[in-house]
């Protein structure tokens, strides 16, 4: 490759490796489509490869210009990194970290990863943002958050995982519900009664073992209602619209008619576990690490 190639050119091809239609990536770019066309054909002289098949019909990307396309979106995405902690460090800032989180790493995990970090690095910055599970995977990948709290057992290759947090499971009831701590002896206690879940869609596997608790006690669950919010799942306990099943840790932090019964018994755990891109250039993601592992 000469010295010819800028980074413009870059951007100009992941425009049209995006949109795979010439017109729309000048419009997108604010140049004209001839204009778009000799850059592209610019930096295909300069690699001296073939980076689109183009016909009257459609564009389309060659084997070589899918990879390019793919390598360039991660290096531009670490050249932004470099640039704004550049400008975070020029402001006094020692650096900035994104975090995706399912509600509850919020109780105690995230808490005490922020005033740890905060009493070493005092002009940190953080971005919280609570996050579905199949969500946080293509955030990490794509290196739009830093660090990702999960239930989840696989990830991707390309990034690693590990866990942080064993915990069990408990039922949630109305405060005035028959059953308690006293009197509890097995779930088939509330074989005819109507459940209340989180989203499948909000942790596969989180919900696939809350599936095998059901089984093992040998009866399927009545499903009522399904949430994302551990809040949401109270309110409607609390109005006898049916009981639930959650971490334990989540019984704390909420003020509802509301009880819960630890099942400590049952072999079931879930696992809160911090995953992280292995590509990813930020400079305070290794010390934010240390904190956690």
């Amino acid at each position: 490759m000469s010295n010819q190639t800028e980074i413009r050119h870059l951007k100009y091809f992941l425009a049209v490796a995006e949109e795979l239609h010439f017109r729309k990536a000048a419009e997108k770019l604010f140049i004209s489509q001839p204009g778009l066309s000799r850059q592209i054909k610019q930096l295909e002289d300069d690699l001296g490869v073939t980076l689109f098949e183009r016909s009257n019909k459609k564009v389309a990307l060659t084997k070589a210009g899918f990879y390019l396309k793919k390598e360039i979106t991660l290096t531009l995405k670490n050249l932004e990194s470099v640039f704004e902690h550049t400008k975070l460090i020029d402001q006094g800032v020692e650096g900035e970290i994104n975090l995706g989180y399912v509600g509850s790493a919020m109780q105690f995990v995230i808490p005490d990863l922020l005033i740890k970090a905060k009493e070493k690095y005092k002009n940190i910055q953080f971005s919280l943002k609570e996050m579905e599970n199949p969500e946080q995977i293509e955030a990490l990948l794509s290196q739009e958050i830093d660090l990702a709290f999960v239930r989840m057992d696989k990830v991707p290759r390309e990034l690693k995982i590990q866990p942080i947090f064993e915990d069990t499971f408990s039922l949630v009831l109305p405060k005035d519900h028959p059953i308690d701590v006293h009197n509890f002896e097995s779930l088939t206690q509330f074989k005819n009664e109507a459940f209340i879940f989180f989203e499948q869609s909000y942790s596969p596997d989180y919900f696939e073992k809350v599936m095998d608790i059901f089984k093992e006690s040998g009866f399927s669950p009545i499903v009522s209602h399904n949430s994302v919010h551990a809040s949401t799942i109270y309110k409607l306990v609390e109005n006898k619209l049916g009981i639930s099943i959650v971490p334990t840790v989540l019984k704390n932090g909420f003020n509802m008619d509301i009880k819960f019964i630890e099942l400590d018994k049952i072999a079931q755990r879930t696992i809160l576990s911090v995953a992280w891109n292995t590509k990813n250039r930020n400079p305070m993601l290794k010390n934010m690490l240390e904190f956690i592992l």
